[in-house]
């Protein structure tokens, strides 16, 4: 989802609920830590050298049950962080702490922003001789445990 769209969603909702990819609800006291402008700088396997840019944001909770962040508050959170920052419409990725820092990515179930599980790739398949029918795709296991059986060709 792209900052704009998330700005949009925000301001049609009453409250504020984010669910995380095991459908767990992130508590309702949660706060938005940091805004951020990341960019990544690298070189895939295969001598490509890429640059990935990204807004971030990071929630977290703690014993401040009072605590509610409403979306008109969010909305000029990230308001400011556009001007100050200067964040282009780009992909937003969350932080939310898990066994350690989890990085998601976000959708939207029309209650509820969804953090979604964000997958690594080989950016460069054809130049490491992976030919695209073996390509191992995560969600593919999730649907069909069985695959990764011997045989099943997923390794």
């Amino acid at each position: 989802m792209k900052l704009s769209e998330l700005k949009s969603l925000i301001t049609s909702q009453s409250q504020l609920s984010f669910k995380l990819p095991n459908g767990e609800l992130i508590p309702q006291h949660f706060h938005v830590t940091e805004v951020g402008s990341i960019t990544k700088h690298f070189i895939d396997c295969g001598g490509t050298m890429r640059r990935e840019h990204s807004v971030n944001f990071q929630l977290w909770y703690s014993d401040d049950l009072d605590h509610r962040l409403d979306p008109k508050k969010l909305v000029d959170i990230i308001t400011l962080s556009e001007d100050k920052l200067g964040l282009s419409d780009t992909e937003v990725e969350v932080e939310y702490q898990s066994d350690t820092i989890g990085k998601y990515g976000l959708d939207f179930d029309g209650t509820s922003f969804l953090l979604t599980a964000k997958q690594t790739d080989c950016l460069a398949k054809e130049g490491c001789g992976i030919p695209a029918a073996q390509s191992f795709e995560l969600d593919s296991l999730i649907a069909n445990p069985n695959s990764c059986a011997p045989g099943g060709n997923c390794c």
